[in-house]
């Protein structure tokens, strides 16, 4: 006969058991979204624009939290006057956080004197792609500029508010007979904002689609707000089957605009719908 104390023994271990094979399932699962995300042509990021107040250290803290792994610069984290070698110990420190810089912006470049020292500012940090909002009088300078350096420049959408390119439509018709490095930064969210279909946008226009700033909202419509991916009206799962289908190589950096003060809960919400999605 079991006594008391066997009978508490068994009972420990089997949840000991139970425990510890739910944590290697959890670990093994991980691990197989990390994997299947690699396996991907395109990659997890995270928009600079989502740091906005926060220093380079605890921006890089969350981005490790997160295992996310390429990061979109903006200027608070790199000023365009940075020296050599603040540029090589920001590159250092990055590095040491398992993060690299892939591309800068968004820059607004309201001069042809602008776009010039934007593309001085990519070239100097060692980045291909400059996510920017030019005046529509100088895209053919601009296309001249990606033609002569080789260096990418991604015009982003900004939604109904923004008079120059609300959507991706709008871009694609301005560039589609200028040089092939000049392309759009695609922000879903916004284009959804304006009415559009953010997933079809992507399907016809995915040859152009240099970058993708990856966010749900809440409506179609002018007034809806950014939210965690899994929450808006965007259907995730059909827009990561269109990146599959057109063979997109670009980032998806998230660009999380809801709680600025307190970005992270939302970025690791949206980090592993996505990575859930991806692993279907």
């Amino acid at each position: 006969m079991n006594t008391r104390r066997e009978f508490l023994q068994k009972g420990f271990l089997g949840i000991s058991g139970l425990a510890l094979a739910s944590t290697f399932q959890l670990e093994a699962q991980a691990t197989t979204l990390v994997k299947k995300e690699k396996e991907d042509g395109f990659h997890l990021g995270v928009a600079g624009y989502s740091f906005v107040n926060f220093k380079l250290d605890e921006s890089l803290s969350m981005m490790k939290r997160m295992d996310i792994n390429y990061l979109c610069i903006k200027d608070f984290h790199l000023p365009f006057k940075s020296t050599a070698t603040e540029i090589s110990n920001f590159h250092e420190k990055l590095k040491q956080s398992g993060v690299t810089g892939y591309a800068v912006g968004p820059i607004y470049t309201n001069s042809v004197k602008a776009i010039d020292d934007a593309f001085d500012y990519a070239k100097r940090v060692g980045v291909n792609l400059i996510i920017g909002i030019p005046n529509k009088e100088d895209l053919a300078y601009l296309s001249s500029k990606t033609k002569e350096t080789g260096i990418r420049f991604a015009i982003h959408n900004h939604g109904p508010e923004d008079k120059l390119y609300p959507n991706a439509t709008v871009i694609y018709n301005l560039i589609k007979d200028l040089d092939a490095n000049l392309g759009m930064c695609f922000d879903m969210g916004h284009d959804t904002r304006d009415g559009q279909d953010a997933i079809k946008d992507l399907q016809q226009y995915h040859k152009r689609i240099f970058d993708i700033h990856l966010k749900n909202v809440t409506s179609a419509t002018a007034e809806g707000t950014t939210c965690e991916l899994g929450r808006g009206v965007i259907h995730i799962p059909l827009f990561i089957k269109a990146l599959r289908k057109v063979n997109y190589s670009g980032k998806c950096s998230l660009e999380h605009e809801k709680d600025m003060e307190d970005p992270l809960a939302g970025l690791a919400e949206s980090t592993g719908y996505f990575r859930g999605v991806c692993a279907v």
